[in-house]
């Protein structure tokens, strides 16, 4: 069930309950106080991750300070310099702080799953190291399976040996994607659609292998940490087999 809607709706009506509850006690609470009470509601609303959210609470922030908590009350005018000027910085405030928490939300999604990549590869690497003599097929197919995962991708397997077609797009060391020598900008248009992308598998100096990418009905934009991850995982890989 979406709950965006009822978190919306919540987040204009915390400010009319708040304003009310001051209207009974204005004679004690300062115009900058209850500004500020306010600010908290708009701050609660955005730290739910919904920009609409956020930008609700403010704008009935402003609305309700203005027809309840300044002169005139009950009419959507304000005839004291001071209260427009708290009501226009109680809206870009509260638009800010919202964009704010929004950007902070994003920013520790995105550290999540880095993490979440890196544990994987963790994982990969020890179980790895863990078997002696690894089965290649299981090996590989593991691995396969953790890059779609990673990169989104619609499916991901295995072959032995280098690529057999040279126009097709390669991941490099780097994290960057080559096709017929030009640097595809992946964060923009995505992996190619039309091909699947290689990603080589070296071990002792030789190509062993590669996996291919495939990224066919969507397109696909991983960013730059999930590429390196994916080059770290081919690695891990070409560590774990002898070259042929």
């Amino acid at each position: 069930m979406d709950r965006r809607p009822v978190v919306v709706a919540a987040a204009g009506l915390v400010p009319l309950v708040v304003c009310l509850v001051l209207t009974v006690v204005w004679s004690s609470v300062p115009a900058v106080s209850a500004a500020l009470l306010l600010v908290l509601a708009v701050v609660a609303a955005a730290a739910t991750g919904i920009r609409a959210a956020g930008v609700v609470a403010a704008l009935s922030s402003a609305l309700w300070f203005d027809v309840l908590l300044t002169e005139p009350r009950g009419q959507l005018a304000i005839t004291s310099p001071a209260d427009v000027e708290a009501t226009v910085l109680l809206v870009a405030v509260g638009v800010a702080v919202s964009e704010l928490a929004l950007w902070g939300r994003r920013q520790q999604d995105r550290a999540s799953r880095t993490t979440g990549y890196l544990a994987g590869l963790v994982d990969t690497a020890v179980s790895a190291m863990a078997v002696s003599a690894p089965d290649t097929a299981e090996l590989t197919t593991s691995v396969a399976l953790r890059l779609t995962e990673v990169l989104g991708l619609d499916g991901c397997r295995y072959l032995a040996g280098p690529p057999g077609d040279v126009a097709e797009p390669l991941l490099m060391a780097d994290g960057t994607v080559l096709r017929t020598g030009r640097v595809l900008d992946v964060s923009r248009h995505g992996l190619p659609v039309d091909a699947e992308t290689a990603l080589l598998v070296r071990s002792g100096g030789y190509v062993v292998g590669h996996f291919l990418l495939t990224a066919a009905t969507r397109v696909v934009r991983p960013s730059a940490d999930q590429l390196r991850v994916a080059v770290l995982l081919a690695e891990q890989v070409g560590a774990a087999l002898s070259p042929a």
